[in-house]
Order: C-alpha cells, then sequence, then structure tokens
C-alpha cells in the first residue's frame, strides 16, 4: 500500500533469512527519484529513517499521519514490518486511515445484513401475495373471461338482429301480417261474420297501418343504409 524507501549507501546488509521479504519489487525497490535521507533524518546508529513515498491516490494528510506513525519506530521495528507480513499488516490496520475504513466497511456489511433479515421477513408475505395472484388468475380472471365471452356473443346478436338488412325483413314481416289480417276481416264481412259498421272501423285501421309500413319499407329500401 505504501513505499518505503531510504538512502541506497546507509542500507542496512541483512544476512539470508532475514532478507526474505514477502512484499513485492515495486515496495522494496528505491525509486530512482527518491531523495537521500537529511541528517535530521537520521538515527545513531548510521541508519536513515524509513520514509513512504505516497502513492498518487494517498492524499498528504494521510501520508503525513503515516510518516508520524513511523518515525518513532526503531530499525528492528521497521526491519521486521519489511519481512513479517502479520507485523506489517497490524500496523496498517493501527492507522487511522485504515480503521475509518474497516468502521465504514462493518457499518455496510450490518447494513446489507440488516437489508437480508428485512427481505427474509417479508418474504411470507410475498409468497402470499403470489399464491393470490395465482387463484385470481386462475379463477377470478376465467370467470371474468367467460362472461365477457357472453357479453360479446349477446352484442353479436343484437347487431345481427338491428342491421338494416334484419330491420327491412322485420318491417316486411309486419307488413304481410297486417295485410293478411285486412284479407281475413274482408272475408268475415263477406261471409256477415261482422257488422258492417264494426268492418269499416277495423279494416280501416288495418289498411293505414298497412300502408304506413309499406312507406317505411320502401323509405328503407330506397336509403344507404
Amino acid at each position: 500500500m505504501f513505499r518505503f524507501w531510504g538512502s541506497q549507501e546507509q542500507q542496512p546488509q541483512h544476512d539470508g533469512s532475514s532478507s526474505q521479504s514477502w512484499y513485492p519489487p515495486s515496495v522494496m525497490s528505491t525509486p530512482s527519484s527518491s531523495r537521500p535521507a537529511t541528517p535530521s533524518a537520521a538515527s545513531s546508529t548510521g541508519y536513515a529513517s524509513p520514509r513512504i513515498h505516497p502513492s498518487s491516490h494517498v492524499r498528504p494528510a494521510e501520508a503525513a499521519g503515516v510518516i508520524a506513525a513511523l518515525k518513532d519506530k526503531s530499525i528492528d521495528e521497521l526491519r521486521k514490518m519489511l519481512s513479517d507480513k502479520d507485523t506489517y499488516q497490524q500496523f496498517l490496520n493501527s492507522l487511522d486511515m485504515v480503521k475509518t475504513q474497516n468502521n465504514l466497511k462493518d457499518e455496510l456489511c450490518k447494513e446489507n445484513l440488516q437489508l437480508a433479515e428485512e427481505n427474509l421477513k417479508r418474504e411470507p408475505r410475498i409468497m402470499e401475495l403470489r399464491n393470490q395472484s395465482s387463484i385470481i388468475r386462475t379463477t377470478e380472471l376465467a370467470a371474468a373471461k367467460e362472461k365477457l365471452s357472453e357479453l360479446e356473443k349477446q352484442k353479436e346478436e343484437m347487431l345481427k338482429m338491428n342491421s338494416p338488412a334484419s330491420l327491412i325483413h322485420r318491417i316486411q314481416e309486419s307488413m304481410n301480417k297486417t295485410d293478411e289480417e285486412s284479407e281475413n276481416l274482408h272475408q268475415k264481412i263477406l261471409d256477415r261474420e261482422i257488422d258492417l259498421a264494426a268492418f269499416l272501423q277495423h279494416y280501416k285501421k288495418l289498411r293505414i297501418a298497412y300502408h304506413r309500413k309499406s312507406l317505411i319499407h320502401l323509405a328503407a329500401k330506397t336509403s344507404n343504409i
């Protein structure tokens, strides 16, 4: 995460066991642009105080905090941090900015856990709503579709019955029926089954109705309906 650097001329020589480090070469190597150690940074033993080369994403204030945490450590402590991963990790976790990040991560994990628990609590209600929806689809919806189909049939029958052709046909049937009634009435007067006064009154009404229907029938046939 951070680069350590110091004076190359004053780098101590370690034995074979301590020179093995778990750090990648980019961390262990000293950048060519590194500044040499200043006299104030050197300890009484002649070793240069390790410095941190902050990465581009590390803010100056954070880098200063890491330097402040490292400046009071001895050479042996720094050497152990370079060779022992657990020691380095322990130091890393003690930094304020790392603690802040870990706390934020813990809070996010806790919130995610709460959301997951709430979702699990809602699962029975969700299953109940799904079952209700399935029942509606298989029962109420099916009944509604059947009723709609029946109404559609009734609509088609009504449209068929009230179509222009059907209306003209019914008018024709009504004309024929009225004409037949007037003929029957005429036969009755010939057979002397009714008197003349009753015949004239009834016969007049039938013929007026017949001619009215005839005119309606003629108008309907000659119109554009």
